[in-house]
């Protein structure tokens, strides 16, 4: 028994804790299984060794889970690819004529295969979607103007070539025709960001919608 003594000089007695005998502990490894195979059926599973540093990374097991199922399910639609990116071309005749090529082409672009019913919505919604751009455009932000344009007329330059390619043959010409001068404009829209020029920034924007309309006008 150890005695000790309180404020009031009366002593009290208190138990003595026992001692336990030492429990070794050993720690459980815990293993996340991804699936990495092309099918649902075809996975590896990989052990991985829980220690203090990735303790915290635990709690997003569920969350990484679920990404790899996504992984596995985009694979079998068509929307995963094993090697690089492809690298788009146009077929028609719609690049500049000088440089075989246009400005504003953004590189490392994925384009899906969406039909030719789906190339057409699109370059209706993005032709909306620069004209809608006009109350962006002012002298500190047409850096991010520039971006924006250049994604935009990106896609609709390879749609419009692809559109092309499968309208009929009195069709051709006159899409072809609509095309050129919308990525004309568009060039020279693209040039006047870059220089950061504010005003010829305006005057080819204001061109560039009235050809924007047109192609709304057309994809309907």
């Amino acid at each position: 028994m150890a005695r000790l003594a309180n404020l009031n000089g009366v002593s009290e007695t208190l138990p003595v804790l026992p001692r336990f005998p030492r429990v070794q502990t050993t720690r459980k490894k815990a293993s996340i299984i991804c699936f990495t195979g092309k099918k649902s059926d075809d996975f590896q599973e990989q052990p991985l060794q829980t220690t203090r540093r990735i303790a915290l990374g635990l709690a997003s097991v569920a969350l990484v889970g679920n990404f790899c199922n996504g992984v596995s399910l985009a694979e079998g639609n068509g929307f995963w690819l094993d090697g690089p990116l492809p690298v788009p071309s146009a077929q028609n005749k719609i690049a500049n004529e000088k440089t075989g090529t246009r400005s504003f082409l953004k590189r490392g672009l994925y384009m899906a295969n969406i039909g030719t019913k789906g190339r057409k919505f699109r370059l209706k919604k993005y032709a909306f979607d620069l004209l809608a751009m006009a109350d962006l455009i002012a002298k500190d932000t047409l850096n991010y103007v520039r971006r924006y344009l250049r994604l935009k007329s990106t896609f609709m330059y390879f749609d419009f070539d692809q559109v092309i390619s499968a309208a009929p043959v009195d069709e051709k010409q006159p899409l072809t025709d609509l095309a050129n001068r919308l990525f004309d404009t568009v060039e020279k829209l693209d040039g006047a960001v870059k220089q950061r020029d504010l005003p010829r920034t305006e005057t080819y924007y204001k061109d560039t919608t009235v050809v924007l309309q047109e192609v709304m006008d057309r994809m309907a």
